[in-house]
């Protein structure tokens, strides 16, 4: 086996969860009950929990000229997988960022987008100009 990646996070709205993850970006669920759902993230598995109250502090940072949200989490796609997850998400949510490109000519150098889901964590799906560079400093 692959190693795969896990993380959990509370959810405040369960439905509005699957919708988001399940019907609108279109990943599998797995294991769920009324208080907690596996989602198969490209082979990684998210765990939402329900938890009536919860709260973040979202400070940000400076990365070349934009601000980007200190706390998120993100998918690395291939190109084509990539435009295609921009296109099906620009389709039906008007909170995703305009595709940015960081680190322009240099090793690491990439696209991204920021999306948020329902319970407020903002998800980045990126691209690498080279995948070989993605841990190249």
């Amino acid at each position: 086996m692959n190693p795969v990646f896990h993380l959990s996070l509370p959810c405040k709205d369960m439905e509005a969860t699957k919708k988001f993850y399940i019907d609108d970006l279109g990943f599998k669920h797995g294991r769920n009950s009324s208080q907690w759902l596996d989602v198969d993230v490209f082979n990684h598995q998210i765990t939402f929990v329900l938890f009536d109250k919860f709260w973040m502090n979202s400070p940000t940072y400076k990365l070349d000229a934009s601000i980007l949200p200190m706390f998120h989490y993100g998918i690395i796609l291939e190109e084509e997988a990539w435009e295609e997850m921009y296109d099906k998400v620009n389709h039906w949510t008007l909170d995703i960022t305009p595709k940015k490109t960081f680190f322009k000519d240099k090793n690491g150098e990439h696209h991204s987008f920021f999306i948020k889901d329902p319970n407020d964590y903002t998800l980045e799906f990126k691209t690498f100009v080279d995948n070989d560079s993605v841990f190249l400093i």
